[in-house]
């Protein structure tokens, strides 16, 4: 009786783990299936009243669209608007104008701008979109696609301008700066050790970091020192961003001090592009990026006057009236889509787009987007009906019952198992953000501990990013070879697997330094 309980409360997991891993369904029918399963195993075995599930799924719904797919849509909005008014021409320029070797672009456009759109955007661009450019200055399609899988399993936790962590934050009720800090922490060795990795599967040997090593430390500790500076004071929304910018300015710098020059690298086609471009022509082409990257730092915490003045404008509203619910906030200004909106607008207004054509555009976006709303909404939703009705606490406590106290260990890999299910590190902590916390309080931990277990969710997301189908599905796509995915979840797999033994390790191991 008790492993069948466990296997109700599961059951709409175990389906999306079969329909999108087997049955190959599409994202949005599988996420609704799941959703008709929780509301039926929540009403017919954990007693929850018809109504009450409609409201918990409601609850969910609301924090689907407000905030998290408003900033979604608006971040790919804002890249459509960049590539539209062919601004994005000019940012690959003045990425691939650096150096004429390989690695080095490889550790531009992989490591720094793919963090920058994962950061931006998320949901495939830091992969579709670098692969293809990694593509055009020679590297092969395979190892293009496998070093921007390598690159984007560390942003990946804070993606769409921090999603992942802000909602997880929500759902668990936790301070989001807290989680972002522990989940940093642990994505510290990544931070350091990918960029080496990448430069080694780019020039297909050990070799190639010959002459590398001092960029590559660079790009790592170019992205570590802000990216945990921006944890600690400011939360998920900027942390990508911040650390893919002075990554880039790291790697820049360094390669003009000590420049890594290797004819066995070089880039053999003008593709890379030796255009001229002037100082005007590069803040006009980054204008959207900039005004976003102001905004958000204005608006956020470090400003406090500011953001407690267009805080104050909100509503509040009870949408779950059964035990454990909670008023839902909107903030209706002091919510990142806003000031992404507006950033684009006015960027692309500078970069010659009329207002009538973005707003063309936007519509664009939302259509194209419709199956994820679909997906997000449903996945949320399956969350809330989850919790309220007390199967995510029987999963979790079903499973601090087999590992115990060795649960640290495993909880990174269960935010792992959620992104491969899902392709999404926002879906992975909407899954099992609250599942975490009660795993975490059944074993006994305080408060401090809970969030480093918490957080572990985010950090096993972000590295479950390298072998998620979706991901390298849009990978494969992006550059227009189909039937190279077998080969590149083989590579996956292969870097995916230590990946996860270390983190593991790390989580457990540091629950001694949190709880000293």
């Amino acid at each position: 009786m008790y492993w069948l309980l466990f296997f109700i409360a599961s059951a709409p997991v175990i389906w999306l783990v079969i329909s999108l891993s087997v049955l190959h369904m599409p994202a949005y029918r599988a996420c609704l299936a799941a959703l008709g399963i929780a509301a039926a195993a929540a009403r017919i075995f954990f007693g929850m009243d018809l109504h009450l599930v409609a409201e918990a799924a409601l609850d969910g719904a609301a924090l689907a669209f407000w905030p998290i797919l408003f900033v979604i849509i608006t971040a790919i909005f804002t890249y459509n608007l960049v590539v539209y008014t062919g601004a994005m021409k000019t940012i690959r320029s003045m990425l691939a104008s650096v150096s004429s070797d390989r690695r080095v672009l490889v550790l531009l456009i992989a490591w720094g701008f793919g963090a920058f759109m994962e950061g931006m955007a998320g949901f495939g661009t830091a992969v579709a979109i670098p692969a293809g450019m990694l593509v055009g200055i020679g590297i092969s399609p395979i190892r293009a696609v496998a070093v921007c899988l390598v690159a984007n399993s560390v942003p990946s936790a804070y993606g769409s301008i921090g999603v992942p962590l802000i909602t997880m934050a929500g759902i668990a009720d936790m301070d989001a700066i807290l989680l972002t800090r522990y989940a940093f922490i642990q994505l510290i060795p990544f931070v350091l050790l990918c960029p080496f990795l990448m430069t080694v599967v780019a020039g297909k040997s050990v070799r190639a970091l010959r002459g590398m090593v001092l960029p590559c430390l660079a790009a790592g500790v170019g992205f570590l020192v802000p990216g945990y500076l921006v944890a600690c004071l400011v939360g998920p929304e900027l942390l990508a961003v911040t650390g893919a910018v002075c990554a880039m300015i790291a790697v820049v710098a360094c390669v003009k001090l000590f420049p890594a020059e290797d004819p066995n690298f070089n880039v053999e086609t003008d593709s890379a592009g030796q255009e001229s471009l002037s100082v005007k022509t590069c803040l006009r082409a980054c204008l959207p990026f900039l005004l976003i990257f102001v905004f958000l730092l204005l608006t956020s915490k470090l400003v406090r006057p500011v953001y407690e003045v267009l805080s104050s404008v909100k509503s509040t509203v009870l949408i779950y009236s059964g035990e454990g619910g909670m008023p839902y906030t909107f903030h209706w200004i002091n919510t990142p889509g806003i000031f992404i909106l507006l950033s684009a607008f006015l960027g692309g207004s500078v970069q010659g787009a009329r207002w009538g054509e973005m707003l063309r555009l936007l519509k664009k976006t939302v259509w194209l987007l419709r199956y994820t709303v679909i997906t997000i909404v449903s996945v949320i939703a399956t969350a809330k009906v989850m919790d309220y009705s007390g199967m995510t606490l029987e999963v979790a406590r079903s499973i601090v019952t087999a590992t115990g106290t060795a649960y640290p260990m495993v909880s990174a890999l269960i935010g792992s198992v959620g992104t491969f299910i899902t392709g999404s590190a926002t879906s992975s902590c909407i899954l099992f953000g609250k599942l975490q916390l009660s795993s975490a309080q059944a074993i006994g931990a305080g408060e401090t501990l809970q969030a480093w277990i918490t957080a572990s969710n985010a950090a096993g997301a972000s590295i479950g990013k390298i072998f998620s189908p979706q991901c390298i599905t849009i990978g494969a796509a992006a550059i227009g070879k189909q039937g190279i995915e077998g080969k590149l979840l083989q590579f996956a797999v292969k870097v995916y697997l230590p990946f996860m033994l270390i983190l593991g390790a790390l989580v457990y191991l540091g629950q001694a330094l949190i709880e000293g």
